[in-house]
């Protein structure tokens, strides 16, 4: 899903530690940076919101 990036957003996600990036994910396997369920996640991998227009989130993002 593609989400728009806004300054209501960025506050959200700082006020509530609103997580969506791969590092945040069960799946993700750090040592190869891939998906361990094999999705490409170049567009998940940054966290930051502050230089964006827009956020892909992941259909399988799952917190641990």
């Amino acid at each position: 899903m593609i989400h728009r990036v806004d300054d209501r957003l960025r506050e959200e996600a700082r006020r509530y530690r609103l997580v969506f990036a791969c590092p945040d994910c069960v799946s993700f396997d750090p040592e190869g940076g891939g998906c361990s369920l094999g999705f490409p996640n170049e567009m998940h991998r940054d966290p930051s919101l502050e230089a964006r227009d827009e956020v892909v989130f992941c259909k399988a993002f799952e917190l641990g």
